[in-house]
């Protein structure tokens, strides 16, 4: 499938970490989201319950980063990617998560994971 809806720089605060201090004073989050979607129904009705409605993805994806505390990012993209196949029309995502004020001792722009996951 070649057809790609994505959202670009969805951010929250949230208090996800392996430190103390990441879980007590939290940071900026944030994600992008690519989904595999069939947009071909979408396009031939102009109707928008026939794709997904990306204002319910971004609200979907920031309630996640702000939600439950993990320590890892890798944990938050399995997280939010789980989240996104509530959408039906999802068949596949990609979710990256930026961690800008990662606490590493060296100057750094920004620190991400990426995951891709299908519709099992």
């Amino acid at each position: 499938m070649t057809d790609r809806i994505a959202l670009r720089g969805l951010r929250a605060f949230g208090y996800h970490g392996v430190y103390e201090h990441e879980r007590r004073e939290g940071q900026e989050f944030t994600a992008d989201v690519t989904l595999h979607v069939d947009t071909r129904p979408a396009a031939a009705s102009d109707d928008v319950l026939d794709t997904v409605h990306y204002g319910d993805v971004a609200e979907a994806v920031t309630r996640i980063i702000a939600g439950d505390p993990v320590d890892l990012i890798e944990t938050l993209c399995a997280r939010i990617a789980a989240t996104l196949f509530a959408f039906e029309r999802v068949q596949a995502v990609d979710v990256t998560v930026h961690k800008p004020d990662a606490p590493i001792t060296v100057p750094f722009d920004d620190v991400t994971v990426t995951i891709h996951r299908e519709r099992g």
